[in-house]
């Protein structure tokens, strides 16, 4: 892992960012005695780690006591896409704009690009552990699809905060049942992108004892701003 640039922020947080290898990537940490828990955030399925949504749930998070880690993983972000995802993402706008049924098209995209984001996500956890600043537990907050698989294979992960926004391939609608750590779901009730009942029915297979479901009314962008405060007081449960 190469550090690349670094500044001291406004509200004390430091944030550097990193190669390692191919994957680029933001840590966000503030000056701890101790090795601050790690969060992994993730964005949703293709967006850049420079998104300003992320770049704030990240820096909020830190301020709060945690490491914070995104990366552009494998066709997220402004690394290389494949010809297939491009057609994909075509084919997609062009069923929208239609009004056809896109979840096959949805498949055919967001499943590969879940499967290449894995890796990225598991080497970088691997490096970051290794700084003295950064120890454990590790959390995961973002992006469901991505955040199901991760915490399916990845015994690392202690707890997870998901977004119920955007599409969940098959293959992780699965893997939820076999996912036994504590989890905050946030669904947003009136998401235009997101069959709310579908949401609803994947929060009910998650095999953990300790699930907690919070919905909003409003559309894809409209969480409310005390339900990252509500997430940073989950992640205190289950981290520190």
């Amino acid at each position: 892992m190469q550090f690349t640039s670094q500044q001291r922020l406004d509200d004390g947080v430091l944030e550097r960012e990193f190669t390692l290898g191919e994957i680029p990537g933001t840590l966000w940490t503030t000056e701890s005695p101790a090795p601050a828990p790690l969060i992994l955030m993730a964005h949703n399925n293709g967006l850049p780690k420079a998104d300003p949504r992320l770049v704030a749930r990240g820096r909020y998070t830190a301020a709060c006591g945690y490491a914070v880690a995104t990366i552009d993983a494998a066709g997220c972000g402004d690394r290389p896409r494949s010809a297939a995802d491009e057609q994909a993402r075509a084919d997609l706008r062009r069923a929208m704009r239609a009004g056809e049924p896109v979840d096959e098209i949805f498949e055919s995209f967001i499943g590969p690009l879940v499967e290449n984001a894995v890796p990225d996500w598991r080497t970088t956890l691997d490096a970051l552990l290794e700084l003295p600043e950064v120890g454990g537990p590790v959390g995961y907050s973002g992006w469901m699809a991505l955040g199901v698989r991760l915490a399916a294979i990845e015994p690392r992960i202690a707890a997870a905060g998901f977004f119920a926004g955007g599409y969940v391939p098959r293959a992780q609608r699965e893997e939820a049942r076999q996912i036994t750590v504590p989890l905050l779901m946030l669904l947003q009730w009136d998401d235009e992108g997101n069959p709310r009942q579908r949401a609803l029915d994947l929060f009910d297979a998650f095999g953990s004892k300790e699930k907690t479901l919070h919905a909003n009314l409003g559309g894809h962008t409209g969480t409310p701003r005390f339900e990252l405060e509500d997430g940073g007081r989950f992640l205190d449960r289950h981290l520190k």
